[in-house]
């Protein structure tokens, strides 16, 4: 085997290691940064409006991530979004009356549920429905508002 056919072989690795850490990498960030739920309890929340949220966003409390959001549905009824929210289990202390809204992580990152403890002595169990809730921040809506409260100017 030649010199210039091992530079090419070597060189032909040393990119396809490369690219296979940046999968890895894009992957791990994709999925949540290496949070590992055990056992979980499920709570509901209903939003008018959930924007880009989807299933596997981050729930999170004060800034720790304490679960991931499950399922999302329509009511049929209020035709309003339900939102299961699966809580770890070490978290099974959230007064009844916590209160959820829908952020975005940076200007235009991905959208995910921060939850709000009140203060109620009751706490949260698998199954109960959040009463207090703000839905997502819209961009168009509020670009639609702010051009239309300039045209009446």
């Amino acid at each position: 085997m030649t010199q210039t056919r091992m530079m090419e072989l070597v060189t032909g690795l040393f990119v396809c290691l490369g690219l296979a850490a940046l999968l890895v990498l894009a992957l791990q960030v994709s999925t949540g940064n290496g949070y590992r739920s055990g056992d979980t309890y499920s709570v509901t929340a209903r939003f008018e409006n959930i924007g880009s949220l989807r299933s596997r966003s981050p729930v999170t409390l004060g800034g720790v991530r304490i679960g991931r959001v499950g399922d999302i549905r329509i009511n049929p009824e209020t035709f309003d979004a339900e939102v299961e929210l699966r809580i770890d289990t070490r978290f099974d202390m959230l007064p009844e009356d916590t209160g959820a809204s829908i952020f975005t992580a940076g200007l235009l990152g991905e959208q995910y549920i921060a939850l709000e403890p009140g203060g109620s002595p009751e706490v949260l169990a698998d199954g109960d429905r959040l009463r207090f809730t703000q839905s997502a921040l819209v961009l168009e809506r509020l670009i639609g508002q702010f051009v239309a409260n300039m045209g009446q100017d």
